[in-house]
């Protein structure tokens, strides 16, 4: 499908689109579409934009696209804003939105502090996506369903896209595929499938959600607010669960004193910052909401060694601080463990058995049947660079994995690290660069990454020397 602008007439004269900058998005989902609002706000000539993704709708990507009516985004409203320059403007939605202002009356004087639905921001950023459109009658912008398999770099300097029904050509790609998804339910075999349902008629019901992050959080209460009485097993490999937002904003907060250069020091470092917020009568949110803008540069300077060393053993901790729950939220989840009806456990999740699930707790050497009628995967998993389309970019030197193989090597602003450097108009947008970039996975960082790689490729020398 392709649009051209929104409500505008079809250019007729073929060579005068041939002569305009083409601009391939390889996904749909938030990275991909935040993306292309970037380029419709910051591109001045007229382009060609195609996006790829075999998704047949433009989804919230990961996050929001399988979320329920009711789930709730981790982060304020005030930090969610999809227009560069313009941090009230999720804000101003709301409140020109009579049937969200219906729903929560209390705005005074507006709603930046609140947590609202996914599904909610979900439409503001299509709308935002729509009238970017239809402000540029002179772009067009072609959906296309076919799976890019390959990219390839031509003399010329143009990429060749391979997908399944042949192949484009464009000036700038830009990768914005994201997480990759995990079956939600993890089923048993078919002719396993009998055994399963004589069980379920003696066993209590119990179900297992695997992970300890914000996915597993909601799928538990969507779970209990549809009538689910049975116990709950969250099962997860270090046990975090996501700690609580402040009920109100915590403005930033961090000692400006020169950090230390080891993983260990840095650590007590960290303590000793949540420790002394606390006693000035801040909180520890402040000092992590601080160490956020100091988080990249601290993990650019550590060796591979101490990356490596944060991921095994930091990594979850840290996203159990960063990735917080709204307090009421918290509260709820709180009551939940103490209730006994939900219990977190320690452990490595194995095959899916007609029993339930084979796991190895922690501590044991073997593994054992946790019983169990349902088991749902709630883990994220990261990007598949066995996939071809990054096996063709490494192969061709267009791209590396970054140094813990997490998703491919990245620039701040998108660009992708290859063999000889910066490879020229190829970007990486959102969570392909988290193994880069720290908390490149949130809102607030993608909406920034994108605007400075439009910027970017608003004043590459192809797209001036094509608009000339």
């Amino acid at each position: 499908m392709t649009v051209h602008g929104l409500f505008a007439a079809k250019p007729s004269a073929a060579a005068d689109q041939s002569s305009k900058p083409e601009i391939a998005i390889i996904g749909r989902g938030f990275s991909g579409i935040m993306m292309a609002i970037a380029l419709m706000k910051s591109i001045r000539v007229t382009f060609h934009l195609t996006m790829y993704d075999p998704h047949p709708s433009i989804s919230g990507g990961q996050a929001l696209s399988s979320a329920q009516s009711m789930e709730i985004l981790n982060s304020r409203v005030r930090d969610l804003s999809v227009a560069a320059g313009q941090p009230d403007d999720f804000n101003d939605w709301l409140c020109t939105n009579g049937e969200f202002r219906a729903a929560v009356p209390a705005a005074i004087p507006g709603f930046q502090q609140i947590f609202v639905p996914k599904g909610i921001f979900s439409d503001y950023v299509h709308q935002r996506f729509s009238e970017a459109l239809a402000r540029r009658s002179d772009i067009t912008v072609k959906f296309s369903h076919e799976p890019v398999r390959a990219l390839r770099k031509l003399a010329t300097g143009r990429f060749t896209l391979v997908h399944d029904g042949g192949t484009d050509e464009s000036d700038v790609v830009v990768l914005a595929t994201g997480f990759g998804v995990r079956a939600r339910n993890v089923e048993v075999p078919d002719e396993e499938r009998p055994v399963v349902r004589a069980r379920r008629l003696v066993d209590p019901r119990h179900a297992v959600l695997l992970g300890s992050g914000i996915r597993v959080v909601d799928q538990l209460f969507q779970m209990r607010d549809s009538g689910y009485a049975g116990t709950v097993t969250l099962l997860s490999r270090h046990g975090f669960l996501p700690q609580t937002h402040t009920r109100l904003s915590a403005a930033p907060s961090f000692p400006v004193d020169p950090m230390p250069s080891s993983l260990r020091e840095i650590v007590r470092f960290v303590r000793k910052a949540c420790a002394d917020a606390e006693a000035k009568g801040q909180s520890w949110q402040s000092a992590m909401n601080g160490l956020r803008r100091r988080a990249r540069s601290l993990w650019q300077a550590l060796p591979a060694r101490e990356k490596r060393q944060f991921n095994r053993h930091l990594r979850a901790i840290y996203d159990s601080h960063r990735n917080r729950l709204p307090a009421a939220v918290h509260a709820r989840l709180q009551q939940e463990l103490a209730e006994r009806r939900t219990v977190l456990r320690r452990g490595w999740a194995g095959r899916r058995v007609p029993e339930g699930l084979m796991v190895r707790w922690s501590g044991q050497p073997a593994e054992e049947v946790l019983r169990a009628d349902q088991v749902i995967d709630c883990r994220c998993s990261a990007p598949d660079l066995q996939a071809p389309l990054f096996q063709s970019l490494f192969a061709g030197g267009l791209a590396m994995p970054d140094e813990l193989e997490l998703g491919i090597a990245v620039s701040p602003t998108g660009e992708v690290l290859g063999n000889g450097g910066r490879t020229p108009n190829l970007f990486a947008i959102g969570p392909l660069g988290v193994g880069s970039l720290p908390d490149i996975d949130l809102v607030p960082e993608i909406v920034t990454q994108t605007y400075a790689a439009a910027r970017l490729i608003a004043t590459g020398k192809r797209l001036a020397l094509k608009a000339g």
